[in-house]
């Protein structure tokens, strides 16, 4: 991922549906007056005004905001503003479900999530043991990792210090899980991982590169 999308990545998820099926956007930011959207997962696409992306269509771009047509309806979007609903069956807390992901050209599974309420990117990792994230993210959220036990985890640049913290809520769509153990790595991350203490509580199945998850009861 290019360096500068990464320093653009704050979230405004929302769900919409053009069919059965509620489709997760993202505002990642703001490039010119372009805006940088995320459509189920993919990599944020620079759209102008008039131009429309995978059923999103950007309406106007002024500043940090965007008004986008969404299945018909127009919805302005400011980047940073908390993950909203639109066209889906369920909203946080209202029962819903279920979780459809859509894989990058890399192959990687990315979404735009909350973690105790702060928006974040996040990858699926199904080799990551927990949910996992830096300091400078945990530090952002105020989570106060520094309390918990310590210990060492294996990176690419070798064994970095880490804590063990308990996240008050991991959402990803409408589906939010209370009480997830989570990791806090002193290495640099440029993305949470999005480990199995989440992904244990959904039945996960692929299809070629969408991937579904189901909450298990």
């Amino acid at each position: 991922m290019h360096p500068l999308t990464r320093t653009l990545l704050m979230a405004c998820a929302l769900a919409c549906s053009a069919s059965a099926m509620a489709q997760s956007v993202a505002l990642s930011g703001m490039l010119g007056g372009k805006a940088l959207v995320m459509v189920d997962g993919s990599p944020p696409k620079a759209v102008a005004a008039g131009d429309t992306f995978k059923g999103v269509t950007i309406i106007s771009t002024q500043g940090d905001q965007a008004v986008v047509e969404i299945a018909g309806k127009q919805h302005t979007l400011r980047v940073g503003d908390a993950p909203a609903s639109v066209g889906s069956t369920g909203s946080p807390g209202s029962g819903a479900t279920k979780v459809v992901l859509t894989a990058g050209s890399n192959g990687h599974f990315f979404t735009q999530g909350q973690i105790n309420g702060r928006s974040v990117q996040m990858m699926v990792d199904t080799g990551a043991s927990a949910v996992s994230l830096s300091v400078m993210d945990a530090e952002r959220m105020g989570i106060a990792y520094k309390g918990g036990p310590t210990g060492r985890v294996s990176t690419a640049n070798g064994l970095v210090q880490a804590w063990r913290v308990r996240l008050d809520s991991v959402r990803v769509g409408d589906v939010v899980v209370y009480g997830v153990e989570g990791v806090v790595s002193a290495g640099s991350m440029p993305f949470v991982l999005l480990g199995n203490t989440f992904l244990t509580h959904f039945q996960m199945t692929r299809t070629n590169d969408q991937m579904v998850l189901d909450k298990r009861f």
